[in-house]
């Protein structure tokens, strides 16, 4: 029972986390901030998490997990097809956007944290590169055609349009549709593909 309260603990720890994010940018968390809004002491935050890099980690894991779910959940619903399977992205990213803003938020936030943390950086660039190559994988099993300078950089260009639909929707929340972005980009897309497979 005592390990159960301090899963949820951290639970709510890191919850209150992604919370003082949103409103206060990462450099500007404090963790008594935290602690506050936790509803737990301040040193109760310090028990789980020794620095606010630490609970920083957890987070952006934290953050990053809920990514892969999103994407595993619609894996399971999706047909064997190009079509089907990139869109399996554009509708994680959506799902991000549209309705957990406060992690597509702090995915942001950590990037520009990672300039001034290696650890937050590396991790980073990790999940980066393995949204990178889980695109990439579906690109060869789909378009046998393609050279290997398209497969190398067309997972850079994908990422770029849905990274970019988060900058849009962050900066014109109510101006930006991202349905019709990214179904123009799905569009675009598969049009492209088509003279490799």
């Amino acid at each position: 029972m005592e390990q159960l309260r301090g899963v949820d603990t951290q639970e709510r720890i890191l919850n209150a986390a992604l919370k003082v994010i949103n409103a206060e940018t990462i450099s500007g968390t404090r963790m008594h901030l935290i602690a506050q809004k936790a509803d737990v002491v301040q040193s109760n935050v310090h028990y789980y998490y020794k620095t606010k890099q630490d609970l920083l980690l957890a987070l952006q894991e934290k953050v990053l997990e809920q990514c892969y779910e999103i994407r595993e959940q619609d894996l399971k619903k999706s047909e064997d097809t190009l079509k089907s399977q990139l869109h399996i992205f554009f509708q994680q990213k959506k799902h991000l956007i549209c309705k957990r803003k406060e992690y597509d938020f702090a995915e942001l936030d950590f990037l520009i944290q990672g300039k001034n943390d290696d650890k937050i950086h590396h991790r980073f660039m990790e999940s980066y590169e393995q949204w990178r190559d889980d695109i990439r994988e579906v690109i060869i099993r789909y378009c046998p055609r393609m050279d290997e300078e398209t497969k190398e950089t067309l997972p850079y260009v994908i990422v770029a349009m849905m990274q970019g639909a988060s900058l849009q929707a962050l900066v014109e929340e109510n101006g930006f549709d991202v349905d019709v972005f990214f179904v123009k980009c799905e569009e675009m897309l598969l049009g492209y593909l088509k003279q490799y497979q």
